[in-house]
């Protein structure tokens, strides 16, 4: 199982971010995402730095570390600035690139609102979904879908996308690993016993990826790994 952690992208500058993507490719992490959001949760006085430029920053930065959407949503730009801004991404990264779709749901709603972004019926997010997948696919891109929703983690298995999961139970990981390859991301335990104890119960129940969600530290989370057993000369 690789693991992987969120950039600090609610910041009004990149520092914080670029420092750590330094150190999580030399602390032997395997993948750096940022989520696309215009502000953290429901505070909207707090900054958020745009996904795409920032990930295009931590391609440049790093030979060897996965780089990821987590997730770019459609809906809140035009589905061809997801594709191209994509495809700008592989041509940095390569094969280091993972390009996790999402849909939008009501908790993203308010951030079209905020700014007068038309927010699509949920029958044409799920057919620009299946459209983009099949684009990104046939490019031979990495993509994922995060998802709760069957209907679209439905889509997702058609296309051939592996499941990501937000802080789902280990019954739910294990049902969608019997459906096909599926991720796992959520927030970081209080303690590297805690977050240790976690990663195994997760390479134990199949998911090919945990992602911790802003890490307090790159060594707890190193920490964990080696806790867990899962090191840099892993399989």
């Amino acid at each position: 199982m690789k693991v992987g952690i969120t950039l600090p992208t609610f910041e009004s500058s990149t520092g914080a971010a670029l420092a750590l993507v330094r150190e999580a490719e030399e602390a032997g992490i395997d993948g750096l995402f940022a989520f696309d959001h215009l502000w953290p949760g429901s505070d909207k006085s707090r900054p958020a730095l745009s996904m795409y430029p920032v990930l295009g920053a931590a391609a440049a930065l790093t030979r060897r570390i996965s780089i990821g959407s987590l997730v770019a949503r459609l809906g809140l730009v035009p589905d061809r600035v997801v594709v191209e801004s994509l495809v700008s991404l592989h041509e940095l990264a390569g094969d280091r690139l993972v390009a996790a779709l999402g849909i939008g749901d009501s908790k993203s709603l308010s951030e079209n609102e905020a700014f007068g972004i038309p927010f699509p019926a949920l029958e044409i997010r799920r057919a620009s979904l299946a459209a983009i997948l099949e684009e990104l696919a046939a490019m031979r891109v990495e993509v994922w879908v995060g998802a709760v929703s069957p209907a679209t983690l439905d889509i997702a298995r058609s296309l051939g996308a592996t499941a990501n999961l937000w802080d789902a139970d280990l019954d739910r990981v294990r049902a969608e690993v019997a459906r096909g390859p599926t991720t796992w991301a959520g927030p970081l335990p209080a303690s590297a016993d805690e977050t240790a104890e976690r990663l195994s119960e997760l390479r134990d129940a199949g998911a090919d990826w945990a992602i911790w969600g802003w890490p307090r530290s790159i060594g707890l989370v190193v920490q964990a790994m080696e806790m867990a057993g899962i090191g840099k000369d892993r399989d």
